[in-house]
């Protein structure tokens, strides 16, 4: 028998928000045990009745009641998925109705608005800063730079790159990266490209450890992944955010979605509509 708990996040779109609702409010049961699975474009009757009969089956197997969130919209399919043998929990039904009382209106119960197409404009600024992201990542092209909302520095493997992916995907900002290299750090310089954009730049670092154990992943028994340099780089980095003014954060023990979090908040980047 599975000694895991089954969770399913079930959706008509991409499950994304389902995911994201569920996960967080799992995080606070530490010590259980969780077998997780996205089942998205669940918006027919016929499609819900199909992902009850496998949550059914699922559950079945491992002896255990799952756990099911959903932000399917389509009534339909809904009225289906509430027959499922779990805890059933429709996140829309939980907050749509308190919302529509306060309001004094009716929602639309249109699919897709969380991350769909729903929103031309957002859409396509997100696309457009993904793009900027991917053509700028860890210093790659240094075209355009005055458009960067965000420039984050940090020796390498100290997260810069997903933390910018992250900013540009979610949020619509413009985001770029550039790696510190020996140079910089021994010289407690920017790199050049970067000499008058100080006030765009938010700095990353790590624990001597926790870097060394990433680098080793990637270089193991290398002279970049030892103890040594870490620490050298990390201590080199910091001083020269401190001679900067450059705002940074220790991002190992964080999550991407907290590191940009803070870059956020630090940099006032919050976009209207997003």
């Amino acid at each position: 028998m599975n000694s895991a708990r089954p969770v399913f996040f079930v959706s008509d779109g991409t499950g994304i928000t389902a995911e994201t609702l569920g996960n967080t409010l799992l995080t606070q049961f530490d010590g259980v045990n969780f077998e997780k699975a996205t089942l998205p474009f669940v918006n027919s009757a016929e499609r819900a009745q199909s992902t009850v009969d496998y949550i059914n089956f699922v559950g079945q197997q491992t002896g255990k009641r799952p756990l099911v969130f959903s932000t399917t919209v389509h009534d339909e399919a809904r009225s289906v998925l509430r027959g499922v043998q779990g805890l059933f929990l429709d996140l829309f039904d939980l907050f749509i109705g308190k919302i529509e009382g306060e309001l004094a209106v009716m929602s639309t119960h249109a699919q897709g608005r969380a991350h769909g197409l729903a929103d031309q404009r957002r859409y396509t600024e997100r696309i457009d800063a993904m793009h900027y992201a991917m053509e700028h990542d860890d210093g790659a092209s240094t075209r355009d730079l005055s458009r960067a909302d965000i420039i984050l520095i940090a020796p390498s493997r100290c997260g810069k790159t997903p933390t910018s992916m992250y900013l540009a995907l979610q949020y619509g900002v413009y985001s770029t990266n550039f790696p510190l290299i020996e140079d910089d750090l021994e010289q407690l310089r920017l790199p050049s490209a970067l000499q008058d954009l100080q006030d765009r730049c938010f700095g990353l670092t790590s624990d001597p450890e926790r870097l060394a154990h990433v680098r080793n992943e990637r270089r193991p028994g290398s002279r970049y992944a030892s103890i040594s340099q870490c620490v050298y780089e990390l201590r080199q980095a910091e001083q020269l955010y401190r001679k900067y003014g450059i705002a940074y954060v220790n991002s190992a023990n964080m999550s991407i979605e907290e590191i940009a979090a803070t870059v956020m908040q630090e940099k006032k980047l919050r976009k209207p509509g997003f």
